[in-house]
Order: C-alpha cells, then structure tokens, then sequence
C-alpha cells in the first residue's frame, strides 16, 4: 500500500465518524452520541475507511479510537437499526463488513490505542478488544450483550476475548451479558490503565505521541508477531460471521432485537436450543 502524507486524509469527510491526524497520530471518533455510537452498516464502512487512511500515511505512527461524548465508547451494532429495517442499513458495497472492520484493525501496521469513555459492550466491547492498548476513563463499562439481543460474536468476540482475559471470564461476559467496570477490566487485562475521564483523551495522546518517538519498522513486525499466534483463529472468525448472518434472519433473533427497541424483556421461550 503506497504511503501518503496527510493532506488527503484531512480532506476525508464522513458522516458517522471524525477523523483527524495530530501530530504523529490519527484520532478515530465514533460519532453516533445519540445511539451511544453504536454502529450501522455505513459507520462499519467509514471506520474501514478512515483506519485505512491512517495506515497509509505516513505522518500516522498509532491511532486512537473513542467515542463521541462521555456515556459510550461504543454500543455494538445499532439494534434499533435492525429491529426497524431487518438489517444495520445501507452500505457503499451492500454488505455489512463488520468482519472486514476487524481484520482491518489487526492488519494496520500501527498500533491502535482504545480511549474508552463510556459504555463498550456488544460489538463496541469487541472493537476494545481488537485495540492494542486500552485505556479506560474510571466510569467505563465493558461486557457483551449478545444472547439478550439476539446476536452473538463467535469470532474475535469470544475466542481474542478469551485469550485476553481467560476462558472462564469470558464465558462469563458472554452468558450473562453483565458490565464489569474499569477497575475490574483493568484486573482482568482488557485495559492497561484506568485514568479520570477529564484525563482520558490526553493521556491516551501522550502514550500516541510516546509510540510516534519509536521505530515503526519495529512496531510493524511487533504487532504482525503478536498477531500471528491466534491468525488461526481468523478461518473460524469467518465461518462464526456467516452463520451469524444466517442467525440474524431468524425469529430468535428478531424477538431480542425487537425486545430491545421496545424496552421490553425478550421471551426466548419458545425457541429451542436443542439441535
């Protein structure tokens, strides 16, 4: 991929995110604070867009991805969308790449830094833990919501989370779709730092600036090494996306997203889990 300088990037302009280079790094806002930056379709799409961007300029040597405000980091998939349209709404290509968005952020050759500022839970838990490094404001939640939605992540979502924080706590996560808090995620290993949130953002600028002092040569073997010991796990990530695709058309799924839109507890008991 041929590098570039900023000029292009800046020009950029999207509608579901911010993005911005400073310095020696790019800032990658999810920009949805009305559906507590939850993603749809064109969101995935401009987050493949942007990281792409940052991978091939050459003034970017890390990224740092937040959310927009201080209640969410990210909600995962837009359900609302979902539970009104069937799917996460259009996209450029007519698909919804969210497995594409998580291979694009193991495969940028720079590390991603998650500024966490609010809720990560779903799909929005997962982006956090496809970043290199996290760092938590002290009010931060992170969990899975898939079984109360009709959805699930049988890809990175639970099988990068395991290796993260432990086969036992990640079956927890996902069972019982409850929120740990910064604290306990940094006990657990899925953040590196909790801070204040009035420190979040310049403290995740100072460790971006920390890494833009070192050799990006070396940070691009360290992250690929890193990543090469669960690369296996990318051919299964690919089947679990398939089949949730398949699951998402389901009636099982359509009661928890419609449950969720209606702020109603969903009744999963007439579908059998037995086959």
């Amino acid at each position: 991929m041929p590098a570039t300088h900023g000029s292009a990037a800046a020009a950029q302009e999207f509608a579901d995110i911010l993005y911005e280079v400073e310095e020696s790094y790019a800032v990658i806002t999810i920009n949805r604070p009305e559906s507590f930056n939850s993603f749809r379709s064109q969101t995935v799409d401009e987050l493949i867009e942007a990281l792409t961007l940052a991978w091939g300029d050459i003034q970017v040597r890390s990224i740092i991805l937040t959310g927009s405000g201080q209640k969410a980091f990210c909600a995962g998939g837009d359900v609302k969308q979902k539970a009104k349209t069937g799917d996460y709404g259009p996209s450029r290509y007519g698909m919804f790449r969210i497995s594409e968005l998580h291979k694009t952020m193991r495969s940028v050759p720079k590390p991603i830094i998650a500024a966490v500022n609010g809720v990560a839970v779903g799909g929005g838990n997962v982006l956090n833990t496809l970043c290199d490094i996290t760092i938590a404001a002290s009010h931060a939640r992170f969990g899975q919501a898939g079984p109360k939605v009709g959805s699930f992540d049988a890809g990175y979502g639970t099988a990068f989370l395991a290796r993260i924080v432990g086969e036992k706590r990640a079956r927890e996560m996902w069972y019982f779709c409850e929120l740990i808090d910064a604290q306990k995620a940094e006990m657990w290993g899925l953040a590196n730092e909790v801070v204040e949130a009035d420190q979040l953002m310049p403290r995740a600028k100072e460790r971006a600036r920390a890494l833009g002092l070192k050799a990006p040569t070396a940070l691009r073997f360290l992250k690929q090494s890193f990543n090469a010991d669960s690369e296996m796990q990318t051919g299964f990530t690919n089947l679990a996306m398939s089949a949730l695709d398949l699951y998402a058309h389901s009636p099982e799924s359509h009661e928890g997203a419609a449950a969720f839109a209606e702020k109603r507890d969903p009744d999963f008991s007439t579908f059998d889990n037995a086959y």
